[in-house]
């Protein structure tokens, strides 16, 4: 394999970009160019792993392959003749609980839907399927073999791919909810069978007009997360 020179790339510091990647929900339709989303991939390869094995792949679609991948994902939403995916334990720790809870009153309340109206909720959860109307689509893939650490690094990629959009003026939205429909989009991608889907994403430039792109998302406070040993200084 031979290894690219890591590119010397001028572009706003890390605080401004951590601060500013947020999870957009809704796109211009302005076009991202082949070469745009190259140079992004080939920043975010520097990603960490586990002894260099570099376990992720990516699929990248735009146009009439983003298409008629949307269309069958819509679809396949609409019957709901798939089983859930479990993106999380039946029952949530409650710090966890919180959390989630308060994002959902918060990006329902930005949507102008009440949590209780179901089709309101089913539809809002159907545009992840059109990539929230973003030029570029994303999947992310990597062998179902592997152990928790593998998908780790390939966190830690993906992490990477949505600062390295951010440095090129460019919004991401990372999306858990593809992993239900494995099996439409093994079929389009031509996957194999020990490859498993890890996420999709959205990927374009922010609409600013749209309310769900405004939401504030807090977080909780370092302190609290973390604990600290053996240090003479504050």
């Amino acid at each position: 394999m031979t290894a690219e020179l890591q590119p010397d790339l001028p572009g706003p510091g890390i605080e401004h970009l951590l601060r500013s990647r947020r999870s957009v929900r809704a796109f211009r339709p302005d076009p991202v160019s082949r070469q745009q989303v190259l140079d992004i991939l080939r920043l975010a390869s520097w990603a960490p792993s586990n002894s260099n094995t570099q376990p992720w792949r990516v699929h990248v679609l735009a146009g009439a392959a983003k298409a008629a991948l949307s269309q069958e994902l819509l679809a396949a939403h609409e019957a709901d003749s798939f089983p859930p995916a479990a993106h999380f334990p039946a029952v949530l720790p409650e710090r966890l609980r919180m959390n989630q809870e308060q994002f959902g009153a918060s990006y329902y309340a930005a949507l102008g839907i009440d949590r209780g109206d179901a089709p309101a909720r089913k539809r809002q959860t159907g545009r992840n399927f059109e990539f929230f109307g973003a030029p570029i689509g994303l999947i992310f893939s990597l062998d179902r073999r592997l152990t928790p650490h593998s998908w780790l690094d390939c966190g830690l990629f993906i992490q990477n791919v949505m600062l390295a959009a951010r440095a090129g003026g460019l919004d991401t939205c990372p999306q858990v909810s593809f992993v239900r429909y494995q099996s439409v989009i093994a079929r389009h991608l031509g996957l194999g069978e020990h490859d498993a889907v890890v996420c999709g994403m959205s990927l374009g430039y922010a609409d600013p007009s749209a309310p769900v792109n405004s939401l504030a998302v807090p977080r909780e406070a370092a302190e609290r997360f973390s604990t600290f040993l053996g240090f003479d200084l504050p």
